[in-house]
C-alpha cells in the first residue's frame, strides 16, 4: 500500500455513523464501527506492501549488495579507529538501535540513534530528514567525526583491499588508487582536507564514486530489515475476519480506542509502520549542555545541498524519479524544531524517548503528550489533552502491544 494511501486512510474521521461490527459476546470486545475497523486494519504490517523501488540505487535489490553491504555494516574497519561499524550503534538484538540517549561512535553524537527496520520506506531519513535515500544515508555516519570517523579515500582503499572481487562484479572496475593518500576526504580533519584538496579533480570524483557505492551496497542490505509482527497485527488480523480470539487485554483495547481518537496519537502515528513519516514541532526540550536543535529546518537544507541526494551526480534516478526531492519545502516556519514522527513499533522496549533521549521513560513521554509544554523554538504542534491517570496507563498497555515478537531480520 503505498504511503499516501496509507495517511488518507489513517486521517480519517472516527464514528460517523457506520454500523458497528459486534464481535461475540467477550466483554473485552467492543463494538467496533466499520470505519473504526478498517483504520485499525491500515496499521498493520499486512498492509505495509513491498519495500518501494529506489530509483536512485541500481542495486538496491541485488543479491549481491545485500551481501557486500551486509559485510561492510558490520566491519569495524570502516572507521578511523578499527573499533567502529555500522552494527556499534545498530545493533540487530535491539532493533537495530542502541538504547542509549545520544548515539556513540568514535565520540558523541548529538541525537538518538534511529531504529532501521522499515527505513526504506520514508523520503527521508534521520531525525531532521537531511538524506533522501537509504544509502546516502549511509554515507554520512562514514565520514562524521563523532560516528565512524573516517574519510572517503580510506574507505576507498579498503575496499580495493578487501572487498575488490565483490564490489567490482556489481560496479565495474575500481579506479587506479594506486598514487592517492591513504587518508583524503572532505571532511573536518584538517590533514584528510588539505589532502582531498590536493587531488586531482578526477580522482575526487573516482573516490566519491567509489564512496557512493558502498552506501548503495549497504542500502541493499539494510532494505532487507524490516519490522517484525505483533501482537497488535494478530488482533488487527483477527478482527478483519471476524474472529476473536482474546489476543489483547481488556486495557490494551481500551488504549487502542484512546490511541485512534481521544490520545490523538493517530494523526501522526499512522499507517502501518505507525509513523506519518512527516516531521512535527512537538514542544521537546533541548537535551542538557545542548542549544535548540533546529530539526526538519536544518536538515532540509542540508538535503537540499547534498551531492547525493537524488538529482546529484551520484545518484542513479531520472530526474522525475525525485518527486519528494523536488517538492520538499525549504525553511518554513513550520519546519523550525520539528523532527520526524518515529516508529512506534517496538517503541515501549525501546527507551529513552526524543531526537536526543530527552524523555527517559513511555510514561513520561505520555505526560508530555497530555501538558503540551510550549515549544522552545519553533512553533509547537500540540495542545493539552484531558485524559485520565487510567486512559494514559491504557494507552502504554497498548503501546506495548507494538513490541516485536519476532526476530526483525528477515
Amino acid at each position: 500500500m503505498a504511503m499516501t494511501r496509507i495517511r488518507a486512510v489513517a486521517i480519517c474521521v472516527l464514528g460517523l455513523g457506520t454500523p458497528a461490527l459486534t464481535l461475540g459476546s467477550s466483554p473485552a470486545v467492543p463494538d467496533w464501527a466499520a470505519d473504526e475497523v478498517g483504520l485499525i486494519a491500515s496499521l498493520s504490517l499486512s498492509e505495509l506492501g513491498p519495500v518501494p523501488p529506489d530509483p536512485s540505487n541500481r542495486v538496491a535489490d541485488d543479491p549481491r549488495a545485500v551481501d557486500l553491504g551486509r559485510a561492510i555494516f558490520f566491519d569495524t574497519r570502516f572507521s578511523a579507529d578499527g573499533t567502529v561499524s555500522c552494527a556499534s550503534c545498530h545493533l540487530p538484538d535491539r532493533q537495530f538501535q542502541d538504547d542509549l540517549p545520544l548515539g556513540r561512535g568514535v565520540g558523541v553524537t548529538k541525537r538518538r540513534t534511529m531504529p532501521i527496520a522499515g527505513a526504506a520506506y520514508s523520503p527521508f531519513l534521520f531525525w531532521d530528514g537531511r538524506k533522501d535515500s537509504l544509502w546516502s544515508q549511509a554515507l554520512g555516519p562514514l565520514e562524521s567525526p563523532v560516528e565512524h570517523g573516517g574519510d572517503r579515500t580510506q574507505y576507498a582503499h579498503l575496499v580495493a583491499e578487501a572487498y575488490r572481487a565483490p564490489y567490482e562484479a556489481l560496479f565495474g572496475a575500481l579506479p587506479d588508487l594506486g598514487h592517492l593518500p591513504r587518508r583524503a576526504g572532505p571532511i573536518t580533519d584538517a590533514d584528510a582536507a588539505a589532502a582531498w584538496e590536493g587531488m586531482a579533480e578526477p580522482d575526487r570524483r573516482a573516490v566519491s564514486r567509489v564512496f557512493a557505492d558502498i552506501g548503495k551496497s549497504i542500502a541493499a542490505f539494510e532494505r532487507k530489515i524490516q519490522p517484525s509482527p505483533t501482537r497488535f497485527d494478530a488482533y488487527a488480523a483477527a478482527l478483519t475476519s471476524g474472529v476473536e480470539s482474546g489476543i489483547l487485554t481488556d486495557d490494551e483495547i481500551a488504549g487502542l480506542r484512546l490511541f485512534l481518537g481521544k490520545g490523538e496519537c493517530v494523526n501522526c502515528h499512522n499507517g502501518p509502520l505507525l509513523s506519518d513519516g512527516h516531521f512535527h514541532n512537538t514542544g521537546v526540550a533541548a537535551a542538557p549542555g545542548f542549544l535548540a536543535d533546529l530539526g526538519r529546518a536544518e536538515g532540509a537544507a542540508l538535503v537540499r545541498d547534498d551531492p547525493f541526494n537524488c538529482l546529484g551526480d551520484f545518484s542513479d534516478a531520472a530526474p522525475e524519479d525525485c518527486t519528494e526531492f523536488r517538492f520538499m519545502t525549504v525553511s518554513t516556519a513550520e519546519e523550525t524544531g520539528a523532527f520526524k514522527t518515529p516508529s512506534l513499533r517496538g517503541a515501549a522496549m525501546r527507551a529513552p524517548y526524543m531526537h536526543a533521549g530527552q524523555i527517559v521513560t513511555l510514561d513520561a513521554v505520555l505526560q508530555h503528550y497530555q501538558s503540551a509544554p510550549a515549544a522552545e523554538i519553533g512553533r509547537r504542534e500540540l495542545h493539552p489533552l484531558n485524559l485520565s491517570d487510567n486512559e494514559l496507563r491504557q494507552i502504554a498497555a497498548f503501546l506495548a502491544t507494538l513490541d516485536p515478537v519476532a526476530s526483525e531480520t528477515r
